[in-house]
């Protein structure tokens, strides 16, 4: 396993998107690195700075991958980027009506109502919710070939650096990040390391959302919302789980259920490895 607040997992420095940082560093089975400065995942770009997209353009950012549903961008605002066009936006939404927990949130939130709230939540209902949209992620043939999409546009070399992100950068972005580093050769350890990396750079963030919560009045129990802003292993076991039943490896899942061919893999490899 690779000390993913050292060699990886490096922050990218934008003041304004905390949990954006480097997926490389990270070491493979077979002895190679994950490249810096290639694959890059954030949370949502919508109030970046002068001073952050300076540093995005330090960086040489070429594509932007927005995982966000458009509801999501309406309501908290699209991605600010060099305005000189040398960024190219893709929008990816990883969304269904069915499985819109911010649709949700919001409505039981908005109310105020204590028992209703508890409902939702409590009880295992949070860790329940979060756990089923993970396996949504891998059932659902539309979904996979967003983040199928999302994998080919990181194959491309003249694509990269290559940022993705979705809200938080942390459960759409998060399995994003899975798939390449599973794809890449890192150990199922280090990937989980990587995933729950969100929680120490988000701390700060989302002890402000608790904060929020308690001094508006919002919500009897704050505590209520933690599983569902916090990166849980389990949330990933569930994807993971739904992979391992639908197909026999994930390699197969690679080729089967993303539809992602051996030239396209091996082009993400050459791209995001060094020796």
């Amino acid at each position: 396993m690779t000390d993913p607040q050292t060699a990886a997992g490096r922050s990218l420095g934008l003041k304004t998107a905390v949990n954006a940082r480097d997926l490389g560093g990270y070491r493979t089975a077979d002895g190679r690195t994950v490249r810096t400065g290639v694959a890059l995942r954030s949370d949502a770009l919508s109030r970046l700075t002068d001073a952050d997209l300076a540093v995005l353009t330090g960086l040489g950012v070429r594509a932007v991958v927005d995982l966000r549903g458009m509801n999501e961008v309406t309501a908290n605002g699209a991605d600010r980027l060099p305005d000189d066009g040398s960024v190219r936006l893709v929008h990816l939404p990883v969304y269904s009506a069915e499985h819109d927990i911010y649709l949700s949130l919001r409505d039981v939130l908005a109310g105020q109502d204590a028992v209703a709230q508890q409902a939702l939540l409590g009880d295992g209902g949070a860790e329940r919710i979060m756990a089923e949209m993970y396996g949504w992620f891998v059932t659902d043939p539309a979904i996979r070939g967003l983040f199928a999409e999302a994998v080919r546009m990181l194959a491309d070399p003249n694509g990269t650096p290559l940022v993705f992100h979705c809200t938080a950068g942390k459960d759409r972005t998060g399995w994003t990040a899975a798939i390449v580093l599973t794809a890449l050769g890192v150990d199922r350890a280090t990937v989980y390391e990587d995933y729950l990396l969100t929680n120490t750079r988000s701390a700060a963030l989302m002890d402000r959302i608790m904060e929020v919560f308690r001094t508006n009045a919002v919500m009897e129990d704050p505590t209520l919302m933690m599983p569902v802003i916090r990166a849980e292993a389990s949330y990933l076991d569930a994807a993971f789980a739904a992979v391992a039943q639908g197909w026999p490896t994930f390699d197969a899942f690679l080729t089967d259920g993303l539809a992602l061919d051996p030239a396209t893999l091996s082009a993400l490899r050459k791209n995001l490895l060094t020796d």
